[in-house]
């Protein structure tokens, strides 16, 4: 019998494959499901978590029988509400866009599987993420899947050497179709199954509907103003709204306006043109360097403002409370606090943290001349 290894199975065709490639390989698989959330929990419409639900453990128990593998489904939920859900409320309460997969990777997945790989005797972890660990020299490195549409590594970020030592990623070699079409091959009952695309806690995808019913009256409304502080209209409460969100303000003006501040403590969104939502600097806080040593001076990296951002060019200096400093070589649109910054050399992780706050370049402080027109702009963000 090879090394014991737990796979973090989801119910879905990554994680089937992650356990059937690792059993093939001669590991001493043990099937995990998380149980991470109210498993009869269901949105108004009726729907489901597709993840992590009961349907997924139903599907993840039924490819551990056909790997012939042990399996497990552990209850989490009360460490995830705490560590997970907790955090998603409370950051939209302060005004901050959260990004729970992020949260969920580092305190669970990377964090109470590995103690209990420990409780069951496990050297490893695995998991379906499309993305790489390698080494470089005494280094543990985290790279990109080579799967550009797939690429997982962002939301990998605040791993730390010890998990990276202990944690495997078979996917991170692989693109979509080819662990199709290794599903199919194995036999797995997953092969065929959707991708879950909603947040695993919000079956039918509503966010505000989540924030509704977990904050009641603490959400109140408050003034949308401009720039200079006029007020324009009324919102229905700041946890609606994050930076770059065009829809839903219910605001007539002669050109498009956008969220660009939110002031969750005296309860007042800021909107404004495209060109006020441009930032050529941030400010990021609990920076993890990953596959390098804390830098001493500064470094360039490609950084990523967003999970489907493509990256841009920056001058990255590490501060010294845990923070960095991120400078453009051009201004970003709708950098929002809360998101993660995170930093690459071509495909390489080099570390990540928290958005903290953003500084707009001097031209976006410049008034609109008059007859300007931002029809062509893209309208929301997509963090």
């Amino acid at each position: 019998m090879g090394e014991r290894i737990i796979v973090a199975m989801s119910g879905g065709v990554d994680s089937s494959v992650c356990a059937a490639i690792l059993k093939d390989a001669g590991y001493d698989v043990i099937g995990v499901m998380m149980r991470l959330g109210d498993q009869e929990a269901a949105g108004p419409d009726g729907k489901r978590p597709t993840c992590c639900g009961i349907d997924g453990i139903l599907d993840a128990r039924h490819v551990a029988a056909q790997l012939d593998i042990p399996f497990y489904a552990v209850n989490y939920e009360a460490a995830f509400a705490a560590s997970v859900v907790d955090y998603f409320t409370a950051e939209y309460q302060v005004g901050r866009t959260p990004n729970p997969c992020i949260l969920c990777n580092k305190d669970l997945k990377f964090g109470a599987l590995l103690d209990l790989a420990d409780d069951l005797g496990a050297e490893r972890v695995a998991t379906g993420h499309y993305a790489r660990i390698g080494a470089d020299g005494s280094r543990h490195t985290l790279s990109k899947g080579v799967d550009a549409g797939k690429d997982q590594s962002y939301v990998l970020f605040p791993l730390t050497q010890s998990q990276l030592a202990r944690t495997v990623m078979p996917l991170g070699e692989l693109g979509k179709p080819d662990v199709r079409a290794l599903a199919q091959r194995y036999g797995l009952s997953t092969a065929t199954k959707p991708e879950s695309q909603e947040i695993c806690f919000i079956p039918d995808d509503d966010y505000k509907r989540f924030l509704k019913d977990r904050l009641g009256d603490a959400i109140e409304p408050g003034n949308i103003v401009d720039e200079s502080g006029t007020v324009l209209g009324e919102h229905a409460g700041t946890p609606f709204y994050t930076v770059g969100q065009r829809r839903g303000l219910g605001i007539a003006a002669e050109h498009p306006l956008y969220v660009t501040e939110i002031h969750a403590a005296d309860r007042t969104i800021v909107v404004g043109s495209a060109d006020a939502l441009l930032a050529s600097e941030l400010v990021a806080a609990d920076v993890n360097w990953v596959s390098i040593e804390p830098p001493d001076g500064e470094l360039r990296a490609t950084v990523k403002i967003r999970y489907r951002d493509a990256g841009a060019l920056a001058t990255v200096t590490a501060l010294p409370d845990g923070r960095a400093r991120v400078r453009f070589d051009e201004p970003r649109r709708a950098v929002t606090p809360g998101q993660a910054a995170v930093l690459y050399r071509d495909d390489l992780l080099l570390g990540g943290g928290w958005i903290e706050s953003a500084s707009a370049p001097l031209a976006a402080r410049i008034p609109e001349p008059v007859g300007w027109d931002a029809r062509n702009i893209e309208g929301a963000n997509d963090g």
